[in-house]
C-alpha cells in the first residue's frame, strides 16, 4: 500500500493510503532495511503487513519514495540540548510554505519571515505570506517592507471569508509555520473544522502525546459546489522561537534578498557583504534597496556564524 506520513511520535508513524480519499489512520513501525533513512511528516511509503487501520494493527514501513522538496531548519537557537545546532527536516514534499504572522499582538517580526523565506527558496518551495488579526493593524509596514520581492499574500481577520486562501491551498501540499501566539492554530480549526477531532485521533498513536510538539499532516475538506478535485493538505507545526539557518550556505541566503542581488554584481570576488567597503553597502545607500533589508541579511549571515545574539534579535 502506497501511503503518506500524516505524524511522527516516538517511533510510530500514522499513514493515510495515498489517492483514495480516505482518511483510515494506519500505524506503522520503520522497517529494519529503512537502516539509518528517516522518516517525516508528508513522506510518501510503501507499507506491508497489517494495514488494515483496526486497533492494535501496526503496519511496516518498506520503502520512502523520492522527495520532492525537504524542508530543513536548524536548531541554533538552542544551546541547551546536547545536539547544539543540529539541522532538522521539517517536513518532506512540501510544494508551498505558509508564513503566518500577525499584524499586531504580537507586531510582525520580519527577522523571522525573512528567515522562513530564504529556507524556502532553497528548498525550492513557493512562499505565502499570511496576515492575521487584520482587524488590528494595516498591512501596510510589513508589505512595504517587502515591495520589491512581490510577495504573494493574504490579509485575514476573525470574521473574514477563506475563500482566496483556500484557492492558493487548493491541490497542493502546504506546510504552515509561525511564532506562538500569530493565531496559527485557529486558522488550522477553521480551514478544518474536524481538525481538533483528527489531531485527537492522531495523537493516540504517539500514546497521548500533546499533539502541539510535533507536525501533524490535515487533509482540506471538499467544499459544496467546488470545482477542485483536490482542495489539498495542510501541515500544521507547533510554535517555534526561530528558523535555523545553519544549513544553508552563505552564498544561498542572498536567495531570500533577491532585491539585493544587484548590489553583489560589482563586489570583489569572495566577498562576505559584511563591510563597510562592500560595494553593496555603497548600492544600498545609493537608494537601491531598503536598509533594514541589507540589516536582515547581515543579521542572518551573523547568526549562521554562531552569534546567537543575532539569531535572538530576528
Amino acid at each position: 500500500m502506497d501511503a503518506l506520513v500524516i505524524t511522527v511520535d516516538r517511533g510510530r508513524y500514522g499513514c493515510v493510503p495515498v489517492d483514495s480519499g480516505d482518511d483510515e489512520i494506519v500505524t506503522a513501525m520503520r522497517a529494519r532495511e529503512l537502516g539509518r533513512k528517516s522518516v517525516v511528516v508528508g513522506d510518501r511509503v510503501a507499507l506491508v503487513g497489517d494495514t488494515s487501520g483496526s486497533a492494535g494493527a501496526l503496519a511496516r514501513i518498506v520503502r520512502i519514495s523520492g522527495r520532492t522538496s525537504v524542508l530543513r531548519r536548524t536548531a541554533d537557537d538552542d544551546d541547551t540540548t546536547p545536539e547544539g545546532r543540529l539541522e532538522r527536516v521539517v517536513v518532506a514534499n512540501a510544494d508551498q510554505l505558509v508564513i503566518v504572522s500577525a499584524l499586531a499582538d504580537p507586531p510582525p517580526r520580519t527577522g523571522f519571515i525573512d528567515r522562513c523565506l530564504v529556507a524556502a527558496y532553497d528548498a525550492g518551495i513557493e512562499p505565502l505570506l499570511c496576515l492575521t488579526k487584520g482587524d488590528l493593524a494595516g498591512p501596510e509596514q510589513v508589505l512595504g517592507y517587502y515591495a520589491e520581492l512581490d510577495l504573494p499574500y493574504v490579509r485575514l481577520q476573525p470574521d473574514s471569508d477563506l475563500a482566496d486562501l483556500r484557492n492558493r491551498l487548493a491541490g497542493r501540499m502546504s506546510v504552515m509555520v509561525g511564532h506562538s501566539g500569530v493565531g496559527k492554530s485557529t486558522l488550522v480549526n477553521r480551514l478544518v473544522p474536524d481538525a481538533l477531532r483528527a489531531v485527537g485521533v492522531v495523537s493516540a498513536i504517539g500514546k497521548g502525546r500533546h499533539t502541539s510538539t510535533s507536525a501533524v499532516a490535515l487533509r482540506l475538506p471538499r467544499l459544496k459546489g467546488s470545482k477542485k478535485q483536490d482542495p489539498g493538505w495542510i501541515i500544521d507545526t507547533p510554535g517555534i522561537r526561530s528558523f535555523g539557518l545553519a544549513h544553508v550556505s552563505a552564498e544561498s541566503l542572498l536567495h531570500g534578498f533577491p532585491d539585493l542581488v544587484e548590489g553583489t554584481l560589482e563586489d570583489q570576488p569572495n566577498c562576505d557583504h559584511t563591510g563597510a567597503d562592500c560595494t553593496l553597502q555603497k548600492w544600498v545607500d545609493d537608494g537601491n534597496a531598503d536598509p533594514r533589508r541589507l540589516a536582515s541579511y547581515r543579521r542572518l549571515l551573523a547568526s549562521r556564524a554562531g552569534d546567537t545574539q543575532a539569531t535572538e534579535i530576528s
